[in-house]
Formats: C-alpha cells, sequence, structure tokens
C-alpha cells in the first residue's frame, strides 16, 4: 500500500475514533432571539452549539448578516415578524424538539460550567418534585469591563425551563410564566450588556417608549413629582446602597444613566396621561 494511502488510513482512522469518543450531546434546544447581531452572534451560537443537540435562532428582519452567521456557526435560523421579545421566544421554543430550553441572548455566551451543570439537569431522571424551570446568574460587563456591583450583581433571571411554560409577551420585562418557584443553577451566563454608549441610548429610546405604554395600559400614571424624585432615587440606591460605587468610573456612568432611563421612562408616562386628557 503507499505510504501517503497508509498516512490517509489512519489519519481517517483516527478521526473516526474522536467521534466515537466524543461525548453526547445535551438533550436540550438553546433559543437565541436576534436582530443585527452580527458582531455577537457567532460567539454566541458556537458557546452552544459545541455541547447542545439543537440552537434554534429566530431572527426578525436584520439587515445584515446575523441569519448568514447564525448558520454557519451552527444553528437552525427562521423568521418570525417581530412584536416583542418573549413572543420571539415563544415562537422558537413552540420549535424546539427537546423537553428542556435553554434561552440566551445574542450578546450572552454559555460558559463551559453552565453547560455541565444544564447537561447534569436535563439527564436527571424525572421526579415528582423536580422543578421545572431553573434562574441561571449572570455576570455583566458593561464597555468590557465586569460589573460587581450596583445591583447588577443579583441578576439571575430564569433562562432553563421545560418547554411547556411559554413567556408572557409584554414588551418590556418578560418573563417565564411558572406555577412553581424556579430553582437555581449557580455556574453563569456572560452578558456583554453594552459596547458603546449609543447603543445604549438608542435602547433607551425604545424602551422607555414601551414601558411607558405598557404602563399606561395597566393603568399606571406618574405625576411631576416622579419625574423629580425617582431619578435621584434610582441614582442614590445604586451607587451608595448597592455599592456602585466600587466599580469605579463604570459604577458611576451606570448608576447616572439608570438615573436617566428612569427619567425618560416617568417624562414618557407622564406626557402620555396629558396626551389623554
Amino acid at each position: 500500500m503507499p505510504r501517503g494511502e497508509q498516512q490517509q488510513r489512519r489519519g481517517g482512522a483516527t478521526a473516526a475514533g474522536d467521534r466515537a469518543a466524543a461525548p453526547p450531546r445535551a438533550a436540550v434546544t438553546v433559543v437565541v432571539a436576534a436582530k443585527n447581531e452580527a458582531r455577537h452572534i457567532r460567539a454566541c451560537v458556537e458557546s452552544a452549539a459545541t455541547w447542545a443537540a439543537e440552537v434554534l435562532v429566530v431572527e426578525s428582519g436584520s439587515t445584515d448578516d446575523t441569519a448568514h452567521i447564525a448558520a454557519e456557526a451552527g444553528a437552525t435560523v427562521f423568521v418570525h415578524p417581530f412584536r416583542t421579545i418573549g413572543a420571539q421566544r415563544n415562537a422558537a421554543i413552540a420549535r424546539a424538539r427537546h423537553e428542556w430550553v435553554l434561552v440566551v441572548d445574542a450578546d450572552e455566551r454559555v460558559t463551559p460550567e453552565l453547560a455541565a451543570a444544564v447537561a447534569r439537569v436535563v439527564a436527571s431522571p424525572p421526579a415528582e418534585q423536580a422543578p421545572d424551570a431553573y434562574r441561571v446568574p449572570r455576570r455583566n460587563f458593561f464597555l468590557g469591563r465586569e460589573i460587581r456591583h450596583g445591583g447588577w450583581e443579583r441578576d439571575r433571571p430564569v433562562r432553563l425551563f421545560r418547554r411547556a411554560l411559554r413567556y408572557d409577551e409584554r414588551p418590556v420585562h418578560e418573563h417565564v410564566v411558572t406555577v412553581a418557584a424556579p430553582a437555581a443553577l449557580d455556574a453563569p451566563l456572560l452578558h456583554y450588556t453594552y459596547d458603546s454608549l449609543d447603543q445604549y441610548f438608542e435602547k433607551l429610546e425604545r424602551y422607555s417608549r414601551w414601558w411607558a405604554e405598557q404602563s399606561r395600559e395597566k393603568g399606571r400614571r406618574a405625576s411631576t413629582l416622579d419625574v423629580f424624585l425617582r431619578p435621584p432615587a434610582r441614582f442614590l440606591t445604586m451607587y451608595v446602597v448597592r455599592l456602585g460605587f466600587l466599580d469605579g468610573a463604570h459604577g458611576l456612568v451606570l448608576a447616572v444613566l439608570a438615573a436617566v432611563s428612569v427619567a425618560a421612562k416617568y417624562a414618557r408616562l407622564w406626557g402620555l396621561g396629558r396626551a389623554a386628557r
């Protein structure tokens, strides 16, 4: 047998052995809702595609290469018209092939520790008192720096749950509707919130408007006193009470931006009240 062919056969045998030795993927569907996330989507999908049995990306009309990059990285991509982020996630959950769903944002990364923790949960035999949902802690980064104070360290959204559960579909502060209290995992997601302040202010414009409209529909009202008092109260809570000053300049900027966000929300709500008179 020619030497080159011998080497090729040995290489093929090694590759086959590596595939045989590879551990089975966790029986979980990872759901990602994305739009114009070309800068993040590859790293997000790759952090899940190496260990999860299915990665679904629900896309809503991106004008960049989000869909192409996501598919190239190992995700199944489909398009769904955007109403709310909860509705986007629900559309993907309805397509999930597995009993368990892990929801990840495009600007998040699954750590190896979280992948292992999820794999243990989904591999556990069914039990009568077993939780249907789990909170996942997030390590949050702002302009490249991890934020460890100011309330961000308490961030533990419900992200792992059985596919029978769904998000509510309100415009902001969506959450998974559960019957029993969720359990908690210790392993974190990495969350890269904003690459620039431009991204923050672009999102603020949308979310402050959605929040005000949602609050108005629920019968909530705002006075000029709310607009005057709530922003400085948020700053003091975040920067002083919750030790945001320990995050240095980033902590100060975040506390100021949080106050600006509160001012924008309540000013819009106040404005809606005036318009309705």
